[in-house]
This record gives structure tokens, C-alpha cells and sequence, in this order.
């Protein structure tokens, strides 16, 4: 549908495509040209009560069909959005100034994760538990929790969209995402390939809303008695208030939150692989990623080449139009994200920070930046900056690499460079991350691993046979063959 030209994303509540309950809409802007990118239903509380409603509705039918028929619905659905990949491209650029690269990355692992979660699902099985009372058989049961909420965000809208429902879906749950109001056409495009693969109505629905009615929105979807279990991806403010929420009502919560992801390059680190895979981690997106390099803890001896190898490869990224498919980094999500990054660059060099590379903005476009010199008195030593900027911070040895990738409130992905292996192992296990590459980018997923993080960045795990833990409820059913005798 579209007005004046303009696409707009409709509510999904019981297989039906419709506007808000009052018809209110609300606007996205293209973060590179300011225009109308998309107008969105403005859900209110009673839409997100029909949400919830009819995926309870839909859960006794959807529990029982066999996992068989729920994967091949899956699979049809990753089909149509790899078919579909440069116009799901097209739409974050739109929506979110991701570049064409950063788009098709999104859909190739968010069909991924649609294919793996039957994958994964199959193989949950019934455990036989052997019980101390004579004739009694036991069984530990994994069921279907019931209505899942997923609230996904704007960053990945692709895979974190998919992300935050193939898995309930797999389980047999039923679900109601909660789109981001920054990419509720992205979020829309998903459900609709799920819906063009001839999924049951109901089984999934779609909440769009204004960004002034998210907390009542939310609110009624946590609250609903129907829902049994939310995931949460996005910051750790905002994961604070929904685990809060959660709380009151008794609601089982899966965060993935935020993080200051540290890189650790030792003594003997290949340097260019280094720099290579510091550069990637700290810009790609923009560096809008969870899991984005925000620290490299370098040992003294190799930093002066680390740093002009890092520093090289960062001012030769091409910046610009997202939609032209030649930028490698384009715009902010906004002008507040801009204004933190700038805040926290301004605020490290009056500190003493240098500035190797980058430093400016040119419209919500800020160059990819390298600051060699924080110490813990700045800033952006300890704050998320979820933008376009790297921290080198220089070290004496191992032990003290490890301290400072410590010295962080977060624990979501890290990253360890050495030739010495077996030595990187040992420390990775003494970094508090949920996460953690040797000779690798901080920025890597795949379906089937247990993604997720400790401290401030969340708990609980996404992915593989992990994820059944988030979205099933373990039963223990017994049977009594012989007569028992009670002691009254």
C-alpha cells in the first residue's frame, strides 16, 4: 500500500493486514536525504491486545502440527527473502542508511536462521529420567512455551527481526513482533515472506508504533496474561526497564544488550590480519552493531605499526550514499546518534586523545575514526559509542590486556590476536564476554551458535540447540505401572 507514494507498513493481527485501530500513522525518515521513507500504523494498547489475542488463539493448532510442516513453511519463507534480498537491500537503505552490502549480509544470515531453526528444533528430544520409586517410568518434556513477544530492533533489522522470531516459530510457539520504529517496513518485509509461505493465521502478527506510544505498547504486551516469554534486543538502558516489566508479571525474559567489545592484540599478533579484522569490527555498519571492536588493548611494543596499519585501512573506506553500491560506510541512524559519537570523540581529545583518522561528519555521515591515548578519565573508555570511532589503548603484557578488556560494564563479544594459539585460548577463558574470536573480527554470527552475552550486555542465549532453553517449557511427566504403597 502506499500514500502519496510513499509505502506504508499495516498492522499483521490474525492473518489480516490492517490500519491502527484509530488510523494514526507515523513517519521514517532516510537518515542520508531526510525524505519520507515509510509511514507506519500507529498501533495502540487495544491493537497490541488483538496481537496478543489472536496468537493465543492460534497456538493450540500451530503447537500440534508436526515440526516437518513448520520447517517446510520456514524454509518457503527463507526462500522468498533471499528472492526478494536487493529489495529488502533497498528498504534498509531507506529506512536506515545501511549500504547495499550491509543489507544483503542481513538477509544471507537471517535465511539462515530460518532454515537452522527446524534444524535445531529437531533435535530436542524427550530425556528418560530413572526414578528411586519401583514401577515408575519419568520423562523430562520439552514443550511449547506459548504466545512469544519479540521486540527487535533497527541496527540488523534483517537478522534481528528474523532473529527474534524463527526459533519461537520452530518451538511451536506463536509470536507477535513488536517491529522498531525505525525499520517497520524492514520488520514488515519479513513477516510478509512468512505469510506468503502460508503460515496459519494468527501464528504471527506484526506490531507497528509510534515512538511516543512504545512504553503503553509495550507495556500491554509484556502484561498480557497470554505471553509467556519476550526477547529483547537492544540497549542496556531500555532491556533494564523491559526485564523490570517482565518482573512484575513473572515473565521469563531472553536480553541481548548492549557492549564495548575489546580486541586484544598481543606481542606477537599478526598485524596486518589485525588491522584488517579491527577494521571491519569497528565500522562496518557504521559501527551500529552490538558486537562492533569499540577498544583495541594493544601490547606498547607492537602499537606505533598496529596504529598506522589501522588508521591507513580506515581512511581509505569509501563514505556516502547508502544506496549506491561502492559506499562502504554511510549515515547514522540519526542526528542524536551523530551528536554522541562527536560528544564522546570531542570529549577524549580535550583529554589528551589523538585523532589519527576521521574526526568529521559531513551530514549525518561521520568518517571513520581512530583515537590513539584514552585512558579510563574519558568517556568513551567506558561509554558505548555505537558509531564510527575505535579507542587504541596501550598496554604492558597479557595480564594487564586482560584487566583493561575486563574493565568494562558490558560482556558481549571480544576478540584475541596472537600466533600462540594455545596461549590465546587460555586467556580467552579469562575475558567476561559471552563471546570470543581468536585471530578473528568481534563482529561474527551464525544460526546455530549460542549467541548472547554477561554482565550489562544481557542474558540468556540465541541460536542452535541453545535457543531451545529460551523458548520451551520443560515438563516432567511420570507414569505409575505398579500399585504403589503410601506411607499414609
Amino acid at each position: 500500500m502506499s500514500v502519496s507514494g510513499v509505502k506504508q507498513q499495516r498492522l499483521l493481527i490474525g492473518g489480516e493486514w490492517v490500519d491502527s485501530s484509530d488510523g494514526r500513522t507515523f513517519e521514517v525518515r532516510s537518515p542520508y536525504t531526510a525524505e519520507l521513507a515509510s509511514l507506519g500504523a500507529s498501533a495502540s494498547v487495544a491493537d497490541a491486545r488483538r496481537a496478543v489475542e489472536a496468537a493465543a488463539g492460534a497456538f493450540d493448532e500451530w503447537s500440534a502440527t508436526p515440526l516437518s510442516e513448520r520447517r517446510v513453511i520456514l524454509e518457503r519463507a527463507a526462500d522468498l527473502m533471499q528472492e526478494r534480498g536487493p529489495e529488502f537491500a533497498a528498504i534498509v537503505a531507506e529506512e536506515t542508511g545501511g549500504t547495499f552490502g550491509w543489507g544483503m549480509f542481513n538477509v544471507g544470515l537471517a535465511t539462515g536462521m530460518l532454515r537452522e531453526a527446524g534444524v535445531h528444533a529437531a533435535a530436542v528430544h524427550d530425556q528418560e529420567i530413572v526414578s528411586h520409586i519401583s514401577g515408575k517410568r519419568m520423562r523430562g518434556v520439552r514443550q511449547p512455551a506459548g504466545v512469544n513477544v519479540g521486540i527487535a530492533p533497527w541496527n540488523a533489522p534483517v537478522i534481528l527481526g528474523t532473529r527474534a522470531i524463527a526459533a519461537p516459530l520452530a518451538y511451536g510457539n506463536t509470536v507477535v513482533m513488536k517491529a522498531s520504529e525505525l525499520s517497520p517496513r524492514v520488520h514488515g518485509a519479513i513477516i510478509e515472506c512468512l505469510v506468503q509461505a502460508d503460515i496459519p493465521a494468527g501464528v504471527v502478527n506484526l506490531i507497528t508504533n509510534d515512538p511516543a506510544d512504545a512504553a503503553e505498547v509495550v507495556e500491554e504486551l509484556i502484561a498480557h496474561p497470554d505471553v509467556r516469554r519476550i526477547n529483547f534486543t537492544g540497549s542496556s538502558h531500555v532491556g533494564a526497564i523491559i526485564a523490570e516489566k517482565a518482573g512484575r508479571h513473572l515473565k521469563r525474559v531472553l536480553l541481548e544488550l548492549g557492549g564495548k567489545a575489546p580486541f586484544v592484540v598481543l606481542d606477537d599478533a599478526d598485524l596486518d590480519a589485525a588491522a584488517a579484522a579491527a577494521n571491519f569490527g569497528a565500522f562496518f555498519y557504521q559501527g551500529q552493531i552490538c558486537m562492533s571492536t569499540e577498544r583495541i588493548v594493544v601490547d606498547r611494543r607492537v602499537a606505533d605499526e598496529l596504529a598506522a596499519k589501522l588508521a591507513a585501512r580506515a581512511g581509505s573506506l569509501s563514505v556516502g550514499d547508502p544506496s549506491d553500491p561502492s559506499t562502504q560506510i554511510g549515515p547514522l541512524i540519526n542526528a542524536a546518534a551523530l551528536d554522541r559519537v562527536s560528544e564522546l570523540v570531542e570529549d577524549a581529545v580535550e583529554k589528551g586523545a589523538q585523532v589519527l583518522v576521521g574526526g568529521e561528519a559531513d551530514g549525518l555521515v561521520y568518517r571513520p575514526t581512530v583515537l590513539r591515548g584514552v585512558t579510563p578519565e574519558m568517556r568513551i573508555y567506558r561509554e558505548e559509542s555505537f558509531g564510527p570511532s575505535v579507542s587504541i589503548i596501550e598496554v604492558d603484557g597479557a595480564d594487564e590486556a586482560i584487566d583493561v578488556a575486563n574493565d568494562t560494564d558490558y560482556g558481549l563479544a571480544s576478540a584475541i590476536f596472537s600466533r600462540d594459539v594455545e596461549r590465546a585460548e587460555q586467556l580467552a577463558g579469562r575475558i567476561q564476554s559471552g563471546i570470543c574470536h581468536i585471530n578473528d573480527a568481534t563482529v561474527h554470527d551464525e544460526p546455530q551458535v549460542p549467541f548472547g552475552g554477561v554482565k550489562n550486555s544481557g542474558w540468556g542465549r540465541f541460536g542452535g540447540e541453545w535457543a531451545a532453553e529460551e523458548f520451551t517449557e520443560v515438563r516432567w511427566i511420570t507414569v505409575q505401572d505398579e500399585l504403589r504403597e503410601y506411607p499414609i
